[in-house]
């Protein structure tokens, strides 16, 4: 029969460091298991973004150009002409925070769509912002001649009916990629062309 070890601050110690050493063993096995997948449903939840806020496309620079606080602009073109650009964008403005949006805009600067990426906004009020009839007032508009800001605030938006905060979250966050659009989209292009012709990375849309 096995010799229990007696109770003992040391075995104590002992027991607690084995069991901390063996669950983080554990918990490091189940991260190396899950990220890729996690990073890989990521990636495809982006690639489902850009379709949507842009005309249709055949390919996709994929290289992410960081510009203004973190944006990422996706020049996407057909049979090798620039069509638009896809911007991820990002405001921490939100009534719960965080909130990113794919902004979709034309080589003439109007918007063309926009994708809610991620929000916690408050269900049935803010969260209403990834609905069509949020997001529509802003299709087709060009930001040199249409305010992206709340009526409240002087703009042009018609605000989300008791989530004002959560709407003005929206208009910044878009704003951000406007202003990345005007300010860095031309080197974008010229950096992610070379960058794709170096490491091959244009990607091909099935």
């Amino acid at each position: 029969m096995a010799k229990k070890l007696e109770s003992t601050l040391t075995n104590m110690i002992l027991s607690l460091t084995i069991i901390a050493m063996v669950m983080s063993a554990a918990l490091a096995f189940v991260y190396l298991k899950t990220k890729g997948p996690i990073e890989e449903a990521a990636k495809q939840k982006e690639l489902q973004a850009i379709k949507l806020v842009v005309p249709e496309f055949d390919s996709i620079f994929s290289d992410q150009i960081q510009n203004i606080d973190g944006v990422v602009i996706y020049p996407v073109s057909k049979e090798n002409e620039i069509l638009g650009y896809a911007i991820k964008t990002y405001t921490e403005k939100g009534f719960s925070g965080h909130i990113e949006l794919m902004a979709g805009f034309l080589k003439d600067g109007s918007i063309y769509n926009i994708e809610v990426l991620q929000q916690n906004e408050t269900p049935g009020l803010g969260t209403k912002m990834a609905e069509p009839k949020f997001k529509k007032q802003f299709s087709g508009k060009n930001p040199e001649n249409f305010k992206i800001n709340v009526k409240k605030d002087g703009g042009e938006v018609d605000a989300i009916s008791s989530a004002t905060i959560s709407s003005r979250a929206f208009c910044d966050a878009l704003t951000r990629a406007w202003e990345t659009y005007k300010s860095g989209v031309s080197d974008a292009v010229t950096s992610v062309t070379v960058e794709a012709d170096t490491l091959n990375i244009n990607h091909e849309i099935e």
